[in-house]
């Protein structure tokens, strides 16, 4: 007979800490985790970065890329695994299943674009002797936090002959860095008045690139720093003024992840929002050979600015590439296409906001992601009425915690903050028109959307193992 003691105790739901559980050997692995994911967020700081990688990784995984096969005239059995790049911005990958599409997938959505500074068309001008850039802000920023730090340029310049100029600048030891100055207490006196939306504004935040002015024997020419900024820029790169207008130039934090706090326990990243659920989803499908179900990760870009345009979530990039994943497995129609998609079961992998002691009266502590308690499942975000949310099924919800359960994945669940406080939304949405099954999960952080980041790392590591068991399982 079950005790009494017993019985009430499997009434309460008890949302453990994931550090109490782990054995020496556990420990291990988690801190090994975090180390490969600190190398790939410290690298990979832009959408096109993170694509570039992943498709390295997953080449030396057996992955091949779809439009190769297509070209070829090749087919596709249950086993294969196949990659489609789209601009090299957004990436969906395969580990073609047993079963026949049309009876759903397994898939992991996450994106790969963060807050950031992006270059205007027309940026460089010289003011007073200084050659500066002017920006424009990407996604929900707040202004004050991006001045006076060690900044980096990250991207691509395209240029008229067809080629493609990588740069990077500001991330070898030896590398100069920018940044945005800041105005110095002693004559702040207005700005310190300001609210604090105002008190950087989105025009003031041009970056200072150079100082020294190019050689001439005329001392009165004009722009001579940014001339000699220029002639710097074409030392290196080739490139000239005019070929600012096709690149996509983005202004990040300098700097390598770091360990956070003496006990190592976290991790500060730029980008963790939403790298960190985009690694463990592709990691968790790194892991995943010959599944019944098709698995599926995919990456994608503009989340932080809607998921619009032809690398966003509601271009017909994913379903165009399972079309001719059908069509390669001689499976394709119309009506299998929507078949396929609607019996599919997803996870929107985004972050969530954790518990912060520092700001509690934004959350309310009983449904809340507090750091250390795994993976964080929102069943809906949204804002003030639930607007603009995806809110999950409970048989859905039901089935994730027998999952997560079986496998030992520590799991918590939250809303993003107390309700009327704010709120927020992710990709769930618009995969749920399809009339697929998707929730929201991944792992809570501090300082969300800020140029540093926080998460912990049994966390990520949970996260990714959570990730896994749904593929195999869901």
């Amino acid at each position: 007979m079950v005790s009494r003691q017993k019985q009430n105790a499997d009434l309460v739901k008890n949302y453990e800490y994931a550090w109490d559980k782990y054995t020496k050997e556990d420990m291990d692995r988690v801190f090994s985790f975090s180390e490969g994911y600190k190398d790939f967020i410290s690298k990979c700081k832009t959408e096109r970065e993170c694509v570039k990688e992943f498709i390295a990784i997953a080449e030396k995984n057996g992955f091949k890329d779809l439009e190769t096969v297509i070209a070829e005239g090749g087919s596709v059995k249950p086993g294969d695994k196949l990659y489609a790049n789209n601009m090299g911005k957004t990436l969906a990958l395969f580990v073609v299943g047993t079963q026949s599409l049309e009876k759903g997938m397994r898939i992991l959505g996450a994106h790969i674009d963060s807050p950031r500074l992006d270059l205007k068309q027309n940026p460089l001008y010289e003011d007073t002797n200084l050659a500066m850039l002017e920006t424009h802000y990407y996604g929900g920023v707040k202004k004050y936090q991006w001045v006076a730090l060690p900044l980096a340029i990250h991207g691509v310049v395209a240029k008229k002959d067809g080629s493609l100029v990588e740069v990077v600048i500001g991330e070898d030891d030896d590398d100069p860095v920018v940044g945005v100055s800041d105005l110095l207490i002693h004559l702040a006196a207005d700005q310190m008045e300001k609210k604090l939306a105002k008190g950087i504004e989105g025009e003031d935040l041009n970056i200072c690139i150079g100082s020294i002015p190019i050689s001439t024997e005329d001392s009165s020419e004009k722009e001579r720093v940014k001339k000699n900024i220029l002639n710097l820029l074409n030392q290196k790169y080739g490139i000239t003024e005019e070929d600012f207008v096709s690149a996509e130039l983005e202004v990040v934090p300098a700097g390598r992840a770091r360990d956070f706090g003496l006990d190592r326990s976290m991790v500060m990243a730029y980008g963790h929002d939403d790298r960190v659920c985009a690694y463990t989803s592709f990691e968790a499908l790194m892991r995943i050979e010959n599944p019944e179900k098709t698995c599926v990760a995919l990456m994608v870009d503009k989340e932080e600015i809607g998921s619009v345009g032809a690398t966003g979530m509601t271009s017909k990039f994913f379903e165009n590439s399972l079309a001719e994943l059908m069509n390669l497995m001689g499976d394709y129609s119309e009506l299998k296409l929507r078949r396929a998609l609607a019996n599919s079961r997803m996870l929107s992998c985004d972050v969530s906001a954790g518990f912060d002691p520092n700001y509690p009266s934004v959350m309310e502590k009983q449904n809340t992601a507090y750091l250390g308690k795994g993976l964080t499942f929102n069943k809906y975000t949204g804002s003030r009425g639930k607007s603009g949310s995806n809110d999950a099924n409970a048989e859905y919800m039901a089935l994730l915690r027998r999952i997560m359960d079986k496998h030992g994945v520590t799991w918590q669940t939250a809303e993003l903050g107390r309700v009327d406080q704010g709120g927020g939304g992710t990709i769930a949405f618009i995969l749920a028109e399809y009339g697929m099954e998707v929730i929201d999960c991944g792992v809570p952080l501090h300082n969300m959307h800020a140029p540093w980041e926080i998460a912990s790392k049994a966390d990520i590591y949970e996260t990714m193992r959570g990730y896994h068991a749904f593929l195999m399982e869901a």
